[in-house]
């Protein structure tokens, strides 16, 4: 798998840098787990290992808010060379399916009880 095969999804955030580093090292940073948690803390993540990964093009990770309603998403990151010598970098920010970020609810329904007329 190619990063050319990773579309950009509807809705998603989509942002884009330009860096000054070589590609080689922009790669390092985002995809070995000691350089990453330096701005990408392991916390932040709903799974430390990749979902999608295209060695030296691009890499995902399921990420999860610690705060309700813990909705999940997926960030990829896309390193591309720039013709200035330096390196192109795509993050692209998506929701999860929503069905499955959805709130339990709780089993005694804390609603008030009720009498029932006879």
């Amino acid at each position: 798998m190619s990063a050319g095969d990773l579309e950009e999804p509807s809705g998603a955030l989509v942002l884009e840098y330009r860096l000054d580093e070589p590609p080689e090292k922009v790669w390092r940073a985002i995809s070995i787990p000691a350089l990453r948690e330096a701005w990408l803390p392991g916390a932040a993540l709903a799974d430390p290992q990749p979902t999608v990964l295209a060695p030296g093009e691009a890499i995902s990770y399921r990420m999860r808010e610690d705060e309700p309603p813990f909705l999940e998403s997926v960030v990829t990151f896309r390193v591309a060379f720039d013709a200035a010598g330096g390196t192109r970098l795509h993050v692209i920010h998506e929701l999860a399916e929503r069905g499955t970020c959805q709130i339990p609810r709780a089993a005694n329904g804390n609603a008030p009880p009720m009498l029932h007329a006879a």
